[in-house]
């Protein structure tokens, strides 16, 4: 055996060393949703976690202890911060330490429905440089199949280091899903998969120190393709629901009605529920990496345009609901005050990103409307044109038509029923109530 190959081997032996023994430097790029849960369960598995993120606002929080993120408690990050087992910086030098890097950082989609690689491509670059044998570098932001294979595996290969040898690659894709508080984390199942079966090895390896289950697959492509099977599965029945409400809204058929029987079947059918539009990080943009991907092969993603269009269709149907509500009532929408109870993009988190809320303020806005909301999650709205500051709940009994978007659990349903002149429901929230002012989707 040559001396390369014993020093490879080494290295490997090493990493798992280290990686079983806790001692491992683990280190996070990228401090969201997805970076910091992740860096928390690594220190609470007894790990010194290093977080890096270019933010300095974010380094700054995570250094003093407070969580910005809903499902991790700043008593939880303090505490751990505190025992030394987390620490964040902006530097990225400090890769020169580390044994293991899980890079979690944005993969926003370019106006061209594009996938736009630029935040991976600075964060592997930053990594390059620091770069040593027997380190372990695992991708999570979600993207297009064959992105660690062709993207991030050539960077990396240029230190002259063999993948599988010298190093180890993986992807695992992230699946947190905000304001969940049965499946976080910790609990969900892992995918993994490596550009080599040893990659894969160690990066099952290591996540089984800190999470409960581990899925190995046999290749990064497949972990890669595996997170836009599971958007694209709930993106593509999330349209056939919102077409199948605007079909009943035509008819005159309750859409939520026709669900819940229909959710009685035990067996062939699984309920989604229309709404306003899309949103988050995930379920909105997902898909179009695929239906990008597939276009290079030369494959139309014909179910995913079809189901973008639809849902993307869904704030102007909302709007328009508004609009008709007020006309039924004798009002026209230009100059009537309309009141938007809940703006992040799900029930009780304060995320934003991909509101359909955005779409539909802007909407009623164009058409004339006088728009103010309410969210417990979400103080101030300042993005798109919009420069709106969170009104009580009280605000409702002062508008002409009230429009549920989110629907928060810490509303007060009975008194907005009670107060409110006209209410459209796009969620479904009054569904226990029975009033001649409630408009459903």
């Amino acid at each position: 055996m040559s001396e390369t190959t014993l020093t490879a081997a080494a290295a490997a032996a090493t990493l798992k060393q280290r990686i079983e023994s806790r001692q491992a430097r683990v280190g996070i790029v990228g401090l969201g949703y997805v970076g910091l849960p992740l860096a928390v369960e690594f220190a609470k598995a007894g790990f010194r976690v290093t977080g890096i993120d270019v933010s300095e606002e974010k380094t700054r929080r995570v250094n003093a202890g407070e969580s910005y993120v809903g499902d991790i408690s700043t008593a939880t990050l303090s505490e751990l911060v505190k025992a030394g087992k987390i620490a964040a910086t902006t530097d990225f030098s400090v890769i020169a330490e580390l044994d293991t890097i899980n890079i979690c950082v944005p993969t926003p989609l370019r106006k061209t429905k594009d996938p736009d690689m630029s935040y991976i491509v600075s964060a592997c670059q930053e990594i390059v440089k620091y770069f040593r044998p027997g380190t372990l570098v695992i991708l999570e932001s979600t993207t297009y199949p064959g992105t660690t294979d062709e993207l991030l595996l050539p960077m990396l290969a240029k230190s002259g280091l063999e993948v599988g040898r010298d190093f180890f690659l993986c992807f695992s894709p992230e699946r947190v899903d905000p304001g969940n508080p049965k499946y976080q984390t910790h609990n969900i199942p892992k995918v993994v998969g490596g550009c080599t079966p040893a990659c894969t090895e160690i990066g099952k390896l290591f996540y089984s120190q800190a999470l409960q289950h581990v899925v190995p697959v046999s290749s990064t492509q497949v972990a890669e393709m595996v997170k836009l099977l599971e958007n694209t599965f709930r993106m593509i029945n999330i349209g056939l629901v919102n077409e199948i409400a605007m079909m009943c809204d035509r008819i005159g058929i309750n859409v939520w009605e026709v669900i819940d029987a229909a959710a009685t079947k035990p067996f062939g059918f699984m309920p989604f529920y229309p709404g306003p539009g899309l949103g988050g990080h995930c379920i909105p943009i997902d898909p179009f990496y695929l239906s990008w991907k597939t276009k290079q092969a030369g494959i139309e993603a014909r179910f995913i345009d079809l189901a973008g269009y639809i849902n993307g269709q869904m704030p102007h149907f909302a709007a328009d609901k508004v609009q008709n509500a007020l006309n039924d009532a004798g009002k026209p929408l230009k100059g009537s005050r309309v009141h938007v109870m809940g703006v992040a993009y799900k029930r009780d988190i304060d995320d934003m990103r991909e509101s359909p809320a955005i779409d539909v303020i802007l909407l009623l806005k164009r058409r004339g409307a006088i728009v103010t909301y309410s969210d417990p999650h979400v103080p101030a709205l300042r993005t798109d044109g919009i420069d709106l500051t969170a009104s009580p709940e009280s605000a409702a009994a002062g508008a002409d038509c009230v429009v549920i978007v989110t629907d928060h659990s810490a509303f007060d349903y009975a008194a907005l029923v009670e107060r409110s002149n006209l209410i459209v429901d796009t969620r479904n929230a009054l569904k226990n109530f029975a009033s001649g002012k409630i408009v459903r989707l």
